[in-house]
């Protein structure tokens, strides 16, 4: 597979670094096609999902520890919190959450009147709905797949077809659907890691010209790719506990500091009453948002959303369940929509706001700058209102390549381990990594070439669109570990059980687990 899947991606780069822009128009038209055609699928898989694991969280089943019974945490809760925000969002926070407001307040939903009042509040919730519960929920189900089997059946899960039973056998059928889950994993993910750098290497480069002065364009942008291959090599070569989660602190203090000099220095007020409000209409709104299945703008952007999140699904999956050993599954969903909803808004509620008031008020018209020049002007604009303009953009470009580093290094460390023979504890080769930045690189250059936010759109949710498919085998692999698991059973009100000074007796008393028949007998034999 890591020959085929580096080949495929080689010539989609030759192909779209020779049809350039004029790739664009066709690319745009094949999303409307999706959106029009296929914009259910995504939302029905969303809801099935959300739903799914809710119900698991609530229920008796959310104490099923992702380990052993007596294992421990072994990331405290905000260093475990930073490492997966970091790792899952990567800078695009930085750049969307001031851009699409101002594309809300053009096309409003709900009937609302292009830049009304209403329309600002709901700048901010269509955000904050993209970027919340339902969005993060879509890594769980790997992630609790994942955990529970290697640490708590101690099995070697490398792919994430390792951890699908309902596909496990020596059939030939069985061996081609497996084949073919780690093919579309590995197209997912590069689709999605792709996109996120041919997005945010321009943004960045052209924040950083306006600091610096640097004129913006191709040989700028060009620096930067190379800056952040040498970045992304460090962090991949460093592996997790030495790179991606210094990382991960790093840049979420930073990310923090950030955050508290917009709110102080800018109109604190109308930040957070517009937060307020934004919240309440998210509440209210939540249910037909999700399953509005009416083409639209407002539907189009979920769409683009839905397809990144899920080509992020697989790695952002077995990164989670490696870090998660000794926490519950009603803890890592909890920790996931507490951490990652919870950063997702304020970054909206912060920067998307700034970017509305600076709109309201008349201080710059960033709508007419975002349709004329582009997500890069406006973003400069933006930053360069701040007090010490060229301090807080440097801070800003800062920002967003310890973020993009962070999420490049984890998925190349996790996409070199789906790709690898089995490694029986092994690391990656270095090699293998170093391969796959090279092809998040290169295709994120090609990305580039063609330019359009709307291109970036379209290989995301082309990247997503097959992992519909893989994301329901994993809830049927979930729901079938959970009610046939002989350690997973629970009994209603089983007979009391006297402690034992054993780690399977303790077990049960908390978790009311059914022993195995040999421990029963020992038990009674003992009293």
């Amino acid at each position: 597979m890591y020959i085929p899947t580096v080949g495929l991606f080689l010539l989609a780069t030759v192909a779209l670094m020779i049809g350039g822009q004029g790739l664009r128009g066709p690319l745009t038209d094949f999303l409307h096609v999706i959106d029009l055609k296929m914009g259910w699928l995504f939302l029905g898989i969303y809801i099935i999902n959300f739903v799914f694991l809710i119900g698991l969280a609530i229920s008796k089943f959310g104490k099923i520890k992702i380990g052993h019974p007596d294992d421990e945490p072994v990331y405290s809760g905000f260093k475990w919190g930073a490492m997966v925000f970091a790792t899952a969002i990567d800078a695009s926070i930085m750049m969307l959450s001031i851009t699409d407001p101002l594309q809300v307040i053009q096309t409003p939903p709900f009937h609302l009147k292009p830049f009304s009042h209403g329309a600002y509040i709901a700048g901010t919730m269509l955000g904050q709905f993209n970027w919340g519960p339902m969005a993060w929920m879509m890594f769980a189900p790997a992630a609790i797949l994942i955990g529970y089997l290697m640490y708590r059946r101690n099995r070697p899960i490398q792919k994430l077809s390792d951890g699908l039973d309902i596909l496990a056998g020596d059939n030939s059928v069985k061996k081609l659907l497996r084949g073919l889950v780690n093919f579309l994993v590995v197209v997912g993910i590069i689709g999605g890691v792709g996109s996120s750098i041919g997005m945010e290497v321009p943004i960045t480069a052209r924040a950083f010209s306006s600091a610096t002065g640097i004129k913006f364009g191709l040989p700028l942008e060009s620096a930067l790719f190379v800056v952040l291959f040498g970045l992304f090599a460090f962090t991949v070569f460093k592996g997790l506990n030495g790179g991606i989660d210094r990382l991960s602190m790093a840049h979420i203090w930073l990310a923090i500091g950030f955050l508290v000099l917009i709110l102080l220095a800018g109109p604190t007020r109308y930040l957070i009453g517009n937060e307020v409000q934004s919240l309440g209409q998210l509440v209210t709104h939540f249910i037909p948002l999700a399953t509005d299945v009416t083409p639209s703008t407002t539907q189009q952007n979920t769409l683009f959303y839905w397809g990144w999140w899920l080509s992020y699904m697989p790695v952002m999956g077995l990164f989670i369940a490696k870090i998660s050993r000794g926490r519950t599954i009603r803890q890592l969903l909890g920790g996931m929509m507490l951490y990652g909803f919870t950063g997702c808004a304020l970054f909206y509620a912060v920067m998307g706001g700034y970017a509305l008031w600076l709109q309201e008020n008349g201080v710059f018209n960033l709508v007419h700058i975002l349709n004329t020049q582009g997500q890069a002007a406006v973003i400069a604009t933006v930053i360069g209102t701040l007090p010490m303009k060229q301090l807080m953009t440097l801070a800003y470009c800062l920002s967003c390549f310890i973020f993009l580093a962070t999420t490049i290094s984890g998925s190349a460390y996790i996409l070199s381990s789906f790709t690898s023979t089995p490694l029986k504890n092994r690391e990656p080769s270095r090699f293998n990594r170093m391969t796959w930045v090279v092809v998040f690189m290169i295709f994120a250059f090609s990305l580039v070439l063609v330019g359009g936010f709307q291109v970036i759109q379209t290989i995301s949710v082309i990247a997503g669109l097959p992992l519909i498919g893989v994301c329901a085998i994993v809830l049927v692999s979930i729901y079938r570990l959970v009610k046939r698991d002989s350690e997973l059973v629970f009994v209603p009100n089983p007979h009391p059980v006297r402690p034992q000074p054993t780690v399977e007796r303790r077990a049960a008393i908390r978790g009311r687990l059914i022993l195995p028949p040999t421990r029963i007998s020992e038990a009674t034999q003992n009293n």
